[in-house]
């Protein structure tokens, strides 16, 4: 059972049930979770790029050795995602997020300090339980369960965050960096990372609107009233679905090839042109991922889900051969911005079409395990492209063999069927 605060229950007998409050607080939690995903995507998600690249250049070290400490960081996090599931199903989410926040700040304040490769990797391995105990796991369960008539635009506004985070905190990490190094950097970083997320979290997140006398998207209970319990599929049930494992397959491939091409996009940047371009590059990658989920998080209302998320794997397997090939830095550009298109919402469909499909009874679960069989691809990724640049030399290899993987990807979703529940496909 869900643990849930009493602090925040405030019930008027003069109010009737259905009745709408402007006090629905809701949206702030939407907000703490944009927050939240903003300052951990910012220093961990996007932020990994940037340390990639300054480890390769303060230590000299192979970049296939830092892409595999990316990669411990992945299957760690992934992992952490679906022990965070069960947790957050025991214990108020506000205090799991809040303790990942600190486990990441310290352990993102002492990767400045390693000296040798295996100390990376334990470090990125303790980086990587923070980053999984406030990540989308914890976040979107929070969101799915106060909305459910609006979940795909609430979701869009809150996992905006991924995407602001490497906006408006990466390349200033990144400056920091390039003028200071890591070892003076990172525990600034840490602090920031510990000190931004903690208190919104505790303030502005709920663990769900039962708690604060409501039911999902507004509805006030009367005093004494208890809401409907969540519907939804059983995990079993969820697992033995063509659509549950089309989807997480397909995932394991599209988001693979996506989290490896985020990886090395500022290295290869930097490569074809210089420190400032690249930087620049990683803001309009977030930049336009922003935009295109907001757009997203609307459209997806009026078309069918695993259409929209199919095409956006094909798209994304175009624009990662366009990054690969492209040598001017128009070109590169113009390939970032269609890569762009792709990345915030191919990782807001994922949760989006489990919560969709299976509902809310078993979402963290049926979520966090899948997460967890995506590490496959988003802790193999970045290792993939890393391993082929030492042996090429280059990125075209690599960015064409992360393009076919997406597109056999995109064939993968393609096969799911629909996202809508089959009770709601009959009667229509």
């Amino acid at each position: 059972m869900t643990a849930r605060s009493d602090i925040d229950i405030d019930l008027d007998d003069s109010i009737r049930p259905g009745r709408r409050q402007r006090s629905f607080p809701g949206w702030r939690v939407v907000a703490g979770c944009f927050l939240v995903l903003l300052i951990n995507s910012g220093l961990a998600f996007y932020g990994l790029a940037v340390y990639l690249n300054a480890f390769s250049k303060e230590q000299g070290w192979a970049l296939g050795s830092i892409s595999f400490a990316i990669t411990i960081f992945f299957i760690v996090g992934g992992l952490v995602g679906l022990a965070a599931a069960r947790l957050i199903e025991r214990f108020d989410v506000r205090y799991v997020i809040a303790v990942g926040a600190v486990v990441a700040g310290v352990s993102l304040a002492a990767i400045g300090q390693v000296t040798t490769q295996w100390q990376l990797y334990v470090t990125y391995a303790f980086f990587a339980v923070g980053y999984g105990l406030c990540g989308l796991v914890p976040t979107t369960t929070v969101v799915t369960r106060w909305f459910h008539a609006k979940r795909s635009v609430a979701l869009s506004v809150a996992s905006t965050g991924l995407s602001v985070g490497g906006i408006v905190i990466t390349p200033f990490a990144k400056r920091f960096i390039d003028s200071d190094g890591l070892a003076a950097t990172t525990p600034w970083l840490g602090l920031l990372l510990a000190a931004g997320i903690v208190p919104v979290s505790l303030i502005l997140i709920r663990p769900d609107p039962a708690a604060a006398g409501f039911a999902p998207d507004g509805e006030r209970l009367a005093r004494g009233a208890t809401a409907a319990p969540p519907s939804g599929d059983l995990a079993k049930d969820a697992f033995a679905t063509r659509f549950y494992w089309a989807v997480t397959l397909g995932y394991v491939l599209a988001l693979g090839s996506q989290v490896g091409g985020i990886q090395q996009l500022v290295k290869l940047v930097e490569d074809r042109t210089d420190e400032r371009t690249a930087q620049f590059a990683i803001t309009t990658l977030a930049a336009t991922s922003v935009i295109a989920r907001l757009v997203g998080g609307r459209l997806v209302a009026t078309v069918p889900m695993m259409g929209f998320t199919t095409a956006l794997a094909g798209l994304q397997a175009v624009a990662l051969i366009g990054v690969g090939l492209s040598q001017s830095t128009v070109l590169i550009f113009v390939s970032i911005i269609l890569f762009g298109l792709t990345i915030g919402n191919l990782l807001m469909m994922q949760p989006l079409l489990m919560a969709e499909r299976f509902g809310v009874r078993a979402y963290p679960t049926i979520f966090g395990r899948s997460q967890a069989i995506g590490i496959i691809g988003v802790a193999g990724g970045p290792l993939l492209i890393g391993w082929l640049f030492d042996v090429f030399g280059s990125y075209r290899v690599p960015y064409v063999v992360a393009a076919v993987l997406c597109g056999i990807g995109a064939a993968i979703l393609s096969m799911a069927g629909s996202a809508a529940r089959p009770a709601e496909i009959e009667a229509s």
